[in-house]
């Protein structure tokens, strides 16, 4: 569980960066397009931490290791239809 909330405080920071990000563009720190590159990245990285997150815990669920869950490549997570 201590990696589970390791990959939770992840998130946190980058959900942070996020709002960072926001502000910046509102304040005129950043241009649009400085703004739109780096949510992008922020919002791949977040899918492959919220992916690995619900491998983890379904590993958990069905008395598998968690710690055998990988993160996966973006371009993967990124494909996902829900």
């Amino acid at each position: 569980m201590e990696q589970d909330q390791q990959i939770l405080a992840r998130i946190t920071a980058m959900v942070d960066d996020e709002h960072k990000l926001r502000a910046a563009l509102a304040s005129g720190e950043i241009d649009d397009t400085t703004e739109h590159q780096r949510l992008s990245e922020l919002e791949r990285e977040l899918d492959r931490c919220w992916d690995l997150l619900r491998q983890r815990r379904a590993k958990t669920e069905y008395g598998e290791n968690p710690d055998e869950a990988n993160a996966r490549p973006a371009s993967q997570v990124e494909g996902y239809q829900g």
